[in-house]
């Protein structure tokens, strides 16, 4: 190593703890100004020490998704739903006046069967069966309580007639 980068280093930490030390200029938060030497030393990943393990960075391979094939477009017609499986995860696919959403089929509330609730086409809302939460498709955020977390959702596409969706 070289003495600028040991001196660099040493600058950075406390030299009664040896931690380092967070800059406290003005504003705290992500608006926050940051020393120039501090650039490139990544001091967001110091709980490691300056380069977090390799487990810890997540690779692009990692997070691909895969495409699956729902059924054909002439069997999901404006205002029906189906559900399907993949690895153990129930999804309910959703038709909305033409447009497709797919959502996992799960209640944020209770982890109750979602897809079987109500389906109304107009609002593009599911209410789930056991406690009446009502959920957009759209974003899978809950509109009413007792839910108030949002459920998983999932791109979708109609390739060649057949509705698929991506699951990562």
């Amino acid at each position: 190593m070289n003495n600028s980068y040991e001196r660099e280093i040493s600058r950075l930490r406390d030299p009664e703890t040896g931690r380092p030390r967070v800059p406290r200029q003005g504003r705290r938060g992500p608006t926050a100004k940051i020393p120039t030497t501090a650039v490139g030393l990544r001091l967001t990943s110091l709980k490691w020490g300056l380069e977090p393990p390799r487990e810890a960075i997540t690779l692009l391979t990692d997070t691909a998704a895969t495409t699956i094939s729902v059924c054909p477009a002439a069997e999901l017609p404006p205002g029906t739903r189906r559900i399907v499986e993949h690895d153990g995860m129930k999804i309910g696919v959703f038709n909305c006046d033409g447009t497709i959403y797919a959502i996992e089929d799960r209640c944020s509330h209770d982890d109750g069967p979602l897809a079987e609730g109500e389906f109304d086409p107009a609002a593009c809302t599911v209410e789930c069966p056991r406690h009446g939460s009502l959920f957009d498709l759209t974003t899978g955020r809950p509109r009413t309580l007792p839910a108030f977390k949002p459920v998983k959702t999932f791109a979708t596409a109609v390739a060649d007639d057949t509705v698929t969706l991506e699951v990562a």
